[in-house]
């Protein structure tokens, strides 16, 4: 309890990103075709339509690497009070979703890319605080 208490605010981000990766992977993998499907109409008339299969694949990959990372860090600070993964997962966050920042705004999605850029503030917030 006592590593908690002297890192209560890394570990409940870290459990926030946790949470959000990999359910947003997990949801990726078991309806991969829904999700290609969606998005190959959402970037229809963009650069990146052609790519869309390679892209959702790099995205997936940095969602559930990202959720593993966060989540071993959440164990590094409870039981050693260290936390070297948990800044690589906070890192690899921040990545991945200006990944996906990208991808809204070049879709012209706004509204997608302003509830993406709450996600980023805490990570990159989350990246400051483990520095």
């Amino acid at each position: 309890m006592e590593h908690f208490t002297s890192n209560a605010a890394q570990v409940l981000l870290l459990a926030g990103l946790t949470i959000t990766f990999l359910q947003s992977g997990f949801d990726k993998i078991l309806d991969w075709k829904g999700n290609l499907s969606w998005l190959t109409g959402h970037f229809s008339k963009t650069v990146f339509k052609a790519m869309v299969p390679v892209l959702l694949g790099v995205v997936l990959f940095g969602e559930l690497a990202s959720g593993v990372l966060c989540a071993i860090g959440i164990y590094e600070f409870l039981y050693s009070g260290g936390g070297s993964m948990a800044f690589c997962g906070a890192i690899l966050s921040s990545i991945t979703l200006l990944m996906l920042l990208l991808g809204q705004r070049i879709a012209k999605d706004y509204e997608g890319a302003k509830t993406i850029v709450v996600y980023l503030i805490l990570a990159i917030f989350l990246v400051y605080i483990l520095q």
